[in-house]
């Protein structure tokens, strides 16, 4: 199977969110109770923080580094940069305001 390239990924991404946008347009025409349209809120949100994550990724391995493999250090900014998003105040799903674990991903392995 071919891998995406990242912009097709970020675009696939973003239409699952456009559909989620739709369906919360269509839930408060419908009267639906606050919380489901909250939890639908809260699922675009952590979507939108994980299209944000992928387009950092990319930026600093095709912008900053020219496609170079990012080396170990970089990999632990990358990692940070997940944990903040995790634990940040409003980033993400999670009880407390992160993105949930099973909704993180991690960069993709680098060969050494």
């Amino acid at each position: 199977m071919l891998e995406a390239t990242p912009a097709e990924s970020l675009l696939t991404r973003l239409r699952r969110i456009e559909g989620q946008v739709r369906g919360i347009q269509r839930m408060l025409e419908q009267g639906r109770v606050c919380e489901d349209v909250l939890t639908q809120i809260m699922a675009v949100r952590s979507g939108i923080d994980q299209v944000g994550l992928l387009l950092m990724d990319h930026h600093i391995e095709q912008c900053l580094l020219g496609g170079q493999a990012p080396d170990a250090g970089l990999r632990d900014l990358q990692h940070t940069l997940r944990m903040w998003l995790r634990f940040s105040a409003g980033g993400g799903s999670a009880p407390g305001g992160g993105v949930p674990a099973s909704q993180e991903e991690e960069p993709p392995p680098h060969p050494d």
